[in-house]
């Protein structure tokens, strides 16, 4: 029998490219009348072998209670650090403390602005990285032609070159790890900028034979970044009937 799986949700972060007018975290963006935190936690409630939600936040931080209030299977702990990979490490350990998972139990990082994750996604990271005993990502093949700019300016960059795009992919979350390996591997990383997300943690630290698996996601679990990517997400939900607010 698969032993019970654990989802983190680092939400300590400001989301400033967002351009929040009320003076909240981009997490707690109301779409569809609701969080957004909320709905990317929900989305992880759809497959029922995650036996828990594990949200770190900032610490004070006043809006979390609300947000997730009712949803089962989900805790809030205000152990966020200033960078994402610091609020992962400090969740992995507010989590272990808890008695909440051991080394090899499987964990599951998902982004708090990625609230469209599909269920059928979601199933296929867990049956892959499960069946196969090694971590990995969704993600999804570029399939647009690449540029490298040669400078960055707001919206005028100059082209220094056309990168090849064979074999690219655009990671996604969920990212999924034993415990132990990604916390090792955030430990032997901490503080290097090359550490954009925990599979780049796994991939510095970790032996070329347990390169995490490349599992394919989904448009719908784009994330929201800038103002416009809200716009689009609330047209889908009011397209398919805005989730009821519980």
């Amino acid at each position: 029998m698969t032993a019970p799986l654990i989802a983190l949700v680092p939400a300590a972060g400001i989301g400033a490219r967002a351009g929040a007018a009320d003076g909240r975290p981009k997490q707690y963006r109301a779409l569809g009348g609701e969080p957004m935190l909320r709905h990317a936690v929900r989305a992880l409630l759809a497959d029922p072998r995650i036996a828990q939600v594990r949200v770190a936040v900032a610490p004070g931080d006043p809006w979390a209670d609300e947000a997730l209030a009712g949803l089962p299977r989900t805790v809030w702990r205000p152990c966020g650090g200033p960078t994402r990979a610091e609020t992962v490490r400090a969740a992995l350990r507010d989590a272990a403390a808890d008695a909440a998972l051991a080394d090899d139990t499987w964990v599951l990082v998902h982004d708090a602005a990625r609230p469209g994750l599909p269920a059928d996604a979601l199933a296929r990271l867990i049956d892959a990285c499960l069946s196969r005993d090694r971590g990995g990502l969704l993600a999804l093949p570029v399939a647009d032609t690449v540029k490298q700019a040669a400078d960055a300016p707001a919206d005028h960059a100059r082209v220094a070159r056309t990168l090849p795009r064979e074999g690219l992919w655009l990671a996604q979350t969920p990212q999924m790890f034993r415990a132990g390996e990604l916390r090792a591997a955030l430990d032997a990383c901490a503080g290097d900028p090359r550490v954009t997300d925990e599979a780049s943690a796994v991939e510095l630290a970790g032996a070329s034979d347990r390169a995490p698996l490349l599992v394919r996601g989904a448009r719908a679990n784009d994330k929201l970044t800038w103002p416009e990517d809200f716009a689009w997400f609330e047209d889908r939900l009011a397209a398919r009937g805005a989730p009821r607010v519980r």
